[in-house]
């Protein structure tokens, strides 16, 4: 396919694939893997599209800025790289195809995977009321992360899309609490992470974790924070969340995580406005004094 959006903008300005036409796109896909898709299962999204498949399975379609690709310094996929790992209750991965349409700059790849049937504990954003888990989805999540934290990966995580390195922490963090707190990570293991662990990458009532695409190696901790930063508009949620993963945030690196997170969302002008501001800087002022210490 020379175009896979014809007529469009070159990827720079092409923006939110929830506003453009696709048809195109989505018969080429169709071609590439040799399968239909029903279209009225569709989810869109800025940057993604994920579509049934008519032989029951789930197929994720994302568009990469070549100059995206170029500056994470990875090729490889997240969603492919979760295939080698085990002990994780997580959608199987199948295959992919990838092109790159020189014409607008994109890099374009489809995975296709198991499909999961079950709804997402929360569509995106936070939730406002605590969804109902069970103690067996719990322990299943417990036994993914403690599973995937020894697993062997080479790709660092992208979080937001963007590599986790020390510098993006340390000006995420001072962004938002100059001169306040030591941000260098002294625990040198990093450990792989799903790097995107919110509500809507998570199903129930059967506990299944979707959307690998940012898995990669972090410091100890990412995946919990994050989890617990997108729980603080519900304190019992949240409260659940960091007894089930104390030992990460429990240490120097899960607290800057913690942090780092909550710098993240409070570093966004349009956040002031937010319902979970509040609970967030309350939070993040905390883990400042408590890093201090």
């Amino acid at each position: 396919m020379a175009d896979a959006l014809t007529g469009q903008a070159r990827v720079s300005s092409m923006g939110d694939l929830r506003k453009l036409p696709i048809e195109q796109l989505i018969n080429d896909v169709q071609a590439r893997l040799g399968t239909g898709f029903d279209e009225s299962t569709m989810v869109r999204k800025r940057r993604t599209i994920g579509v049934r498949s008519d032989r029951s399975t789930w197929v994720r379609i994302e568009a990469r800025p070549l100059d995206k690709a170029a500056s994470q310094g990875q090729i490889n996929n997240g969603i492919e790289a979760s295939g080698l790992l085990d002990g994780i209750a997580k959608p199987r991965w199948h295959q992919a195809v990838s092109w790159l349409d020189e014409l607008t700059g994109v890099i374009w790849r489809a995975d296709e995977c198991a499909l999961i049937t079950g709804p997402t504990a929360k569509p995106i954003g936070y939730p406002l009321t605590e969804p109902e888990l069970s103690s067996d989805w719990w322990r299943t999540l417990n036994r993914s992360l403690d599973s995937l934290a020894r697993q062997r990966v080479t790709r660092v995580a992208t979080p937001d899309t963007e590599p986790i390195t020390q510098a993006l922490v340390t000006e995420a963090i001072e962004q938002a609490f100059p001169d306040q707190v030591d941000t260098t990570i002294t625990d040198q293991r990093w450990v792989p992470a799903h790097a995107d662990l919110n509500w809507s990458n998570l199903t129930a009532p059967d506990c299944w974790i979707l959307d690998w695409e940012d898995l990669g190696l972090a410091p100890r901790g990412l995946d919990a924070a994050t989890l617990w930063v997108a729980s603080l508009l519900v304190p019992a949620l949240a409260d659940k969340v960091f007894r089930a993963r104390c030992a990460d945030l429990d240490t120097r690196s899960g607290k800057l995580m913690a942090l780092f997170c909550c710098s993240k969302d409070l570093n966004d002008p349009q956040f002031d406005s937010a319902p979970a501001f509040e609970p967030t800087a309350r939070h993040a002022a905390e883990l400042v004094a408590d890093l201090r210490r």
